[in-house]
């Protein structure tokens, strides 16, 4: 479908695809630039991809609006915005230089400011996107105050395809705060969730909050005088490579991720002890709402501690994401709007859960 490096509209070549895998009910399995295979299951279906449909169709600083289309690279996207001042607040993760606007949507991924500015649902505007009958349908606009089509534009944000091909994304987009400064104590697990408790009540300008197993690391931006406020608060030592550490976090490059094996993401309430279901190492981020836990443990038994803490919880392994079984009446209702928009079952099919 032409060449992927360049600019192009491709929604007419890719409606048509569509419409013939929906004609022979052809399962299609839809990607981007690839780099997150492993935020689901396995798809077994033709390669449906998106990658040549790129190319930032209007960008106005002065709106702090974005609109693109899904295989524009992300990288793109940081260049342009940071050109401006601007960026992105939810830190989406990218896990790879091919990472592209439609898949980082679709994934619905944000990074570590995002109990702080918000997720990456909340900064989505609007989309264009192809349904499993091959139509191209608009939810949402450009413009922020206008919410026709907006809280479908927001519950297709994570989806994975399972409900459409995303065409085109509208993003709010952020001035970037003047000044960064990242502090690290060192402090126990227990005790660096008892201080956050105490900070989410103080105005501080707190945009990320981790712990690595011995220290604590908070990221503040704003102001030189409102961190200089922050910093006489609460003490600890500046980090010098603030940037290059937060970027392990956010891409999982830090060290915690390298050794091989089951890896748990437990998604509970942030003062919630204890820290996870049981021995392993535990590393905190989103201020102890998202806990990296490796431990051996029946999938049943975790998925019933974190549902018990008001959470749920996912586990990666061997290159692929299981999810925590969801009540029997919300799959039906998933179901039914898998089947609004894909009544053939065609996009993406088990991506989520093996039933949908």
């Amino acid at each position: 479908m032409g060449n992927e490096d360049e600019d192009q509209d491709l929604t007419a070549a890719l409606a048509e695809g569509m419409r013939q895998a929906h004609d022979a009910k052809t399962p299609l399995y839809l990607i981007g630039g690839d780099t997150k295979p492993f935020w689901g299951r396995g798809v077994e279906g033709r390669r449906f991809s998106l990658l040549g449909h790129r190319g930032v169709i209007r960008y106005e600083p002065t709106e702090l609006v974005l609109t693109a289309r899904a295989g524009t690279p992300l990288v793109e996207i940081h260049r342009l915005l940071a050109a401006h001042g601007q960026w992105l607040p939810f830190e989406p993760p990218s896990f790879g230089s091919a990472a592209t606007l439609g898949g980082t949507i679709a994934c619905g991924l944000s990074g570590p400011a995002r109990p702080f500015l918000g997720a990456a649902r909340d900064f989505v505007l609007g989309v264009r996107v192809l349904d499993g009958r091959g139509q191209v349908l608009r939810f949402g606009g450009e413009v922020i105050k206008n919410v026709a089509g907006y809280d479908v534009a927001r519950f297709l944000t994570g989806a994975q395809g399972t409900l459409g091909a995303l065409l085109e994304v509208s993003l709010k987009v952020h001035p970037k705060p003047p000044v960064s400064e990242t502090l690290a104590r060192k402090e126990s697990a227990e005790a660096a969730i008892q201080l956050l408790v105490e900070l989410a009540a103080q105005p501080f300008p707190l945009t990320a909050a981790c712990h690595d197993g011995e220290r604590l690391f908070l990221r503040f931006h704003g102001t030189e005088g409102a961190l200089q406020a922050a910093t006489n608060r609460i003490g600890g030592d500046r980090l010098a490579d603030a940037d290059s550490f937060w970027e392990s976090v956010r891409e999982q490059t830090h060290p915690f991720f390298s050794e091989p094996g089951p890896l748990w993401r437990l998604s509970v309430p942030p003062a919630t002890l204890p820290l996870a279901p049981g021995r392993g190492a535990l590393f905190l981020d989103w201020g102890g709402a998202q806990r990296w836990w490796k431990g051996l443990a029946e999938p049943a038994m975790v998925w019933n501690w974190a549902r018990e803490k008001g959470g749920h919880a996912m586990l990666f392994d061997s290159g692929q994401c299981h999810r925590q079984p969801i009540d029997p009446d919300l799959l039906s209702l998933h179901k039914r709007l898998k089947h609004s928009f894909d009544p053939e079952g065609i996009l993406n099919p088990g991506r989520l859960y093996e039933t949908l």
